[in-house]
């Protein structure tokens, strides 16, 4: 290749491109923020009516739920520059002190040392990622209540992607002319997208090797705890890993910062017993989660709001061993925090990494 070629192909490959992104989690919108700052045109995606993914917040009459990851912990020094962008925004959380409990709910050992902070955003999980996509909001960029179904060629640009999509309320509307598609949702959503293209099946097929286990979230909140000469419920600890087989970890949310007073806890089962009630009926999986709550924490009190969540696709136990999927060639790319495990900081270093890839 002479040099004058070499020059007119680094240019090209630099001039802006309109990328979408699927999925608006903490992948997604690493990945968007990292390739806007680049100069890159983004548009999100996302099939939820908030951002957030796994990192998200549930409302409630008593107060919020992070119902889906607990807390993050800041390694990568990149994702530690970016967390010192929103100032104010995270802040530690005295879970450093979580117990391990056994089957009768008794502390077993202590699970996480004091030598590294565990962080929440406030007040609520989803508030980091709300943070940073705002110059997307601001620049009309994020469609929510959108679900891709479909990627094909543009019919107009053959070298460009369209998208197909259903809205929330049944409507569908396609989306056309973007030099780029990256995924930023779970594997086996981003497999099964991926394989609506021709185009796209060698990067389905690689994320065949990833496995996530599915958990059941239960939210119960005791307001009777507020009540004068009352103190807090159950047991003193605020995080615990339990050993209980159908409770992996319990979490005191009104002992996070900004999350109110009034007594709210999550919990969320393990992925065995998930597993196996994967398909049950929402009631029943509240009561026998309730059953095991009460076991655990000694707290035999009716809970003045109960509901639970199924996460899907929650935790990686089989990852696709590096920290995303790029095809320069077809413009297609696949991140998530599959990539590299199941942890906060896993997503956002796959989004990163995506982003760098592209631009």
């Amino acid at each position: 290749m002479t040099k004058s070629k070499a020059k007119s192909k680094v240019k090209s490959e630099s001039k802006p491109k309109h990328i979408a992104i699927i999925g608006a989690g903490m992948a997604g919108i690493a990945c968007a923020r990292t390739l806007m700052q680049a100069g890159h045109q983004v548009t999100i995606f996302e099939k939820s009516a908030g951002v957030g993914g796994r990192m998200s917040t549930r409302d409630s009459a008593f107060g919020t739920f992070d119902h889906g990851a607990q807390y993050f912990t800041q390694r990568d020094p990149r994702f530690i520059k970016a967390i010192g962008i929103a100032p104010g925004v995270c802040k530690p959380w005295s879970a450093n002190s979580v117990q391990v409990l056994d089957e009768r709910g008794r502390v077993a050992a202590q699970a996480l040392g004091t030598r590294e902070y565990h962080w929440v955003p406030s007040p609520g999980m989803n508030a980091l990622v709300k943070n940073w996509i705002q110059p997307l909001v601001a620049q009309q960029r994020l469609e929510l209540h959108t679900r891709v179904t479909h990627l094909d060629r543009d019919v107009l640009k053959p070298h460009h992607w369209q998208l197909r999509t259903e809205t929330g309320g049944g409507g569908q509307h396609v989306y056309s002319g973007f030099n780029c598609v990256l995924t930023a949702i779970p594997a086996e959503q981003a497999r099964l997208l991926l394989h609506t293209s021709q185009e796209a099946d060698k990067l389905a097929q690689q994320i065949d090797v990833v496995e996530m286990a599915p958990c059941w979230t239960l939210m119960v909140a005791f307001p009777q705890a507020m009540q004068p000469g009352m103190s807090a419920l159950g047991p003193q600890w605020n995080a615990a890993r339990s050993t209980h087989h159908r409770i992996a970890w319990l979490s005191r949310e009104s002992s996070k910062p900004g999350r109110g007073k009034i007594e709210r806890w999550t919990v969320q089962a393990s992925a065995q017993w998930s597993q196996e009630h994967l398909n049950d009926d929402p009631r029943r999986v509240k009561d026998k989660l309730l059953k095991a709550f009460s076991e655990v924490t000694g707290i035999r009190a009716e809970p003045s709001h109960a509901d639970v969540h199924l996460w899907r696709y929650a935790k990686t136990t089989q990852t696709l061993g590096h920290s995303h999927l790029w095809d320069r060639d077809s413009g297609l790319g696949a991140c998530g925090d599959w990539c590299l495990g199941h942890r906060v900081e896993n997503a956002f270093v796959s989004g990163l990494e995506l982003a760098l890839s592209v631009a």
